[in-house]
């Protein structure tokens, strides 16, 4: 039933079939942890997330480094593509309390709070991941669906904001307005899924985007009908808006932070912009499913990743916001000049200056996914 539903409105309309909602209570949560005895792990993650070696793309120096010290195999599985894909690929184990198969899952952090509500994954122990502890991105520590990251662990982070063709333009965008000027008509994409462009949309209104209300959501469904009506927007679409931003097709477009670095370096015309009323900062996270038979090696391998030395590894390859500032002097202290310049980099590590504009969109509950997600739908022809 899950699989037909799909995983964005699967268990609402379990619910309202009056299928008792599936959470999994603190206490049933924990299975036999096997980490002593069983030196090993599975980690599903999206592709091209982590560092690769140069030569030889099987090689992940980090964490070919981290089995190294720890003698902890890892079975690393570029599994995940889309969020509520993965979503129905698990949920069927998690929601019937049976094993996922695996130990450390990555998801974004709208999807987190999905996994956090129905109790389907595991508290971390804190005492076991002092650089955690010391290291998180303060600004990313505490989200509303997971006070104090009790639940997550932020494995990149991100900004969604505005990337546009400079030199094609002819001018700078400086406010999400600008998206809807006549010289744009018909060369503008916005992002095809509901959580990934809401936010921005509402902070161009002006919004407070960690308190907005359904009003502020169908004001910017209104809008966008508008700019489809006036032929302003050429398509919605996923991460392929890349493809459209370097052919010229399009002159501005939603986009994140991470692509448009890479971007830039064939091509120094393209911008990225944090609009003056702000831009969405957001992470996907580290999370350890209900009954993991590997949680403490989870968690070691988590608290790896926060040592600066190997956060600054990671984020050289990664290329989005990293969520261990300290890192930053790492890179900036490297003999490379081409590692050392992307300290600089405020996209990778925002200065206090674009931080101020940053903030984190509260999820769209439950109980309003449905509604505002068939909306949305009908809206950008999904």
């Amino acid at each position: 039933m899950l699989r037909a539903l799909g995983g964005t409105a699967a268990l609402g309309a379990l619910a309202g079939c009056g299928v008792p909602a599936a959470y999994v209570k603190a206490g049933d949560r924990a299975g036999a942890d096997l980490s002593a005895k069983d030196k090993r792990l599975t980690w599903a993650n999206w592709p091209l997330y982590i560092d690769t070696d140069d030569d030889d793309q099987t090689k992940r120096p980090t964490l070919d480094a981290f089995e190294k010290k720890t003698g902890i195999s890892v079975d690393y599985i570029e599994e995940i593509n889309d969020n509520d894909e993965f979503f129905g690929k698990i949920s069927p184990a998690l929601m019937n309390h049976q094993q996922t198969g695996r130990d450390l899952i990555v998801m974004s952090d709208w999807m987190c709070a999905r996994f956090v509500r129905l109790g389907w994954v595991q508290r971390m122990d804190r005492s076991a991941q002092p650089n955690v502890a010391k290291y998180l991105d303060p600004q990313l520590s505490s989200p509303a669906f997971d006070p104090g990251r009790r639940y997550t662990v932020p494995w990149q982070s991100g900004i969604t904001g505005i990337a546009y063709n400079h030199r094609k333009l002819g001018r700078e965008i400086r406010h999400v307005s600008d998206l809807w000027a006549s010289d744009l008509k018909g060369r503008v994409t916005l992002l095809s899924g509901l959580d990934e462009a809401f936010a921005l949309l509402m902070q161009g209104n002006g919004v407070d985007i960690t308190k907005w209300t359904a009003a502020d959501f169908y004001k910017v469904c209104d809008q966008v009908q508008t700019q489809i009506s006036r032929n302003q927007i050429r398509r919605f679409t996923g991460n392929d808006y890349t493809k459209d931003l370097v052919s010229g097709d399009v002159l501005a477009c939603q986009a994140y932070s991470g692509d448009v670095i890479q971007l830039q370096a064939d091509n120094p015309d393209i911008r990225f912009v944090v609009p003056e009323e702000g831009a969405e900062l957001w992470a996907d996270s580290l999370m350890i499913p209900d009954l993991a038979r590997h949680k403490t090696n989870a968690e070691k391998l988590i608290d790896y990743y926060y040592d600066p030395e190997v956060a600054a590894e990671l984020a050289a390859w990664v290329n989005y916001v990293c969520p261990v500032p300290a890192a930053q002097a790492v890179l900036a202290a490297s003999k490379d000049k081409d590692t050392a310049e992307l300290a600089e980099n405020p996209l990778i590590f925002p200065d206090s200056t674009m931080r101020k504009h940053l903030a984190i969109a509260r999820d769209i509950t439950s109980t309003e996914r449905v509604e505002f997600a068939k909306e949305w739908n009908k809206i950008v022809g999904l």
